[in-house]
């Protein structure tokens, strides 16, 4: 009977072992498990080209990434408008934008965050990194 409950303890053992093993594979792609929401410090700016009242200069500020089903948002700090519904590429562990209504660069990655986006006339800019 002690032979039989050490066999069941060891089995459960070696599953236990088995079970994480496979929830930390390689394989997985960190850009599947929202890697890339969070907030990024940095310098941040604005620009407004039909009105240069709403303009916001370069500042240290901040950017807050959500992902909302496949899009990301991005909401901004010092006053500047919110950025919402881009959508990106997935490579290499680094999101690129593509194809949304705006055009420029936007590039995530788990430690670093660059904008230079234009749409509808305004334009964000951001170099932050990971807070």
């Amino acid at each position: 009977m002690k032979k039989l409950i050490k066999l069941l303890g060891l089995g459960s053992l070696i599953l236990t072992m088995a079970v994480g093993f496979t929830a930390c594979s390689k394989d997985d792609d960190p850009a599947d498990n929202d890697l890339f929401i969070g907030k990024y410090e940095g310098t941040i700016a604005f620009d407004d080209q039909s009105n240069n009242d709403n303009d916001v200069t370069s500042s240290n500020g901040s950017v807050t990434v959500t992902k909302a089903g496949d899009t990301y948002n991005f909401a901004f700090g010092n006053g500047i408008p919110n950025l919402n519904g881009v959508d990106f590429e997935k490579k290499d562990n680094v999101l690129i934008n593509i194809g949304s209504a705006g055009t420029g660069v936007i590039r995530i990655d788990a430690g670093k965050l660059t904008i230079a986006y234009t749409k509808d006339g305004k334009g964000w800019t951001a170099n932050c990194q990971r807070n």
